[in-house]
């Protein structure tokens, strides 16, 4: 009974490993060419969301794109499932951002109509508060670029509907289709933004510790990590994104590395593991 708990456990854990959130950023041919290819990113699929209709196709959200007192319409969207163990909200969203021109209204560059909005629908609350402080940041940086006021719609995702299968990996299948790039150019820089948080999956997981510019971190990312492929979850952040662990190991340097049971630490180390002593603290995790 034990072990039946336990591997339910680890499958509740590698599942909450993967979450969804919709993006809209005018013709969603591009957009979802360009998460697709981001790593850590599991699919991207286009589609509409954001309408207060059921079952949208494509030419009724062309129908309604000049406005409707009683509809609101559907933005072409892409859904993007992604790892967060392997890219964080934080980085999907600034790359969101910084895709396209979020000051434009009903409209990215000649795609005109309410349906080419600038959207973001997201399914947790921790998603929302990364999208939200996002903004700010980035509203101050396209401010002292020139560009207007961010006019993206932050909701949470009612439903996600499935766009027509031809419109599914567009641009692979017409390499010489057309959709233009509407980014501002404008880039985030080194701007802290301390919200991407973590909080315990539950069962056992292996949480890093690293930094950026840390040589042992870089170290035991491409000797370890990378080439990880164990059942036992495991997570890379900054310390300061972690949120409701009991730890016992103090966090003086990095890369630290625990070893955490239901939220709270069993073993940890402070410094590089090689692979062979990272799968040996691995055998004796799980006795």
């Amino acid at each position: 009974m034990r072990k039946i708990l336990l591997f339910l456990g680890l499958s509740i854990a590698v599942m909450a490993k993967t979450q969804t959130i919709v993006f809209a950023a005018g013709c969603f041919w591009g957009v979802e060419k360009h998460f697709e290819h981001l790593d850590g990113v599991k699919s991207a699929k286009s589609g509409y969301a954001g309408g207060s209709y059921v079952n949208p196709t494509y030419e009724t959200v062309l129908q309604y794109r000049r406005g409707s007192k009683n509809v609101v319409n559907h933005a072409e969207a892409v859904e993007v499932v992604y790892d967060d163990s392997k890219i964080s909200t934080k980085s999907l969203i600034k790359s969101f951002w910084e895709l396209h021109n979020p000051t434009q209204g009903n409209r990215q560059g000649n795609d005109k109509g309410n349906n080419y909005r600038s959207a973001l629908y997201y399914t947790t609350d921790a998603q929302k508060k990364v999208a939200l402080a996002t903004k700010k940041v980035y509203q101050k940086l396209l401010t002292k670029a020139g560009y207007g006021t961010i006019t993206t719609e932050i909701k949470p995702l009612k439903k996600f509907y499935d766009a027509e299968s031809y419109h599914q990996n567009y641009l692979e299948k017409n390499p010489f289709g057309y959709c233009p790039n509407h980014s501002t150019g404008v880039k985030f820089g080194n701007e802290k933004i301390a919200i991407d948080t973590i909080s315990p999956l539950g069962g056992k997981e292996i949480v890093v510790i690293d930094a950026e510019h840390c040589r042992f971190c870089e170290k035991f990312k491409k000797n370890v990590s990378d080439h990880y492929k164990g059942k036992i979850p495991l997570r890379t952040v900054h310390k300061d994104a972690l949120k409701g662990f009991k730890l016992m190991t103090k966090i003086e340097g990095t890369p630290t590395i625990l070893f955490i049971e239901d939220g709270e630490e069993l073993y940890g180390q402070v410094g590089y593991m090689d692979k062979q002593a990272f799968y040996d603290a691995i055998d004796m995790f799980l006795k």
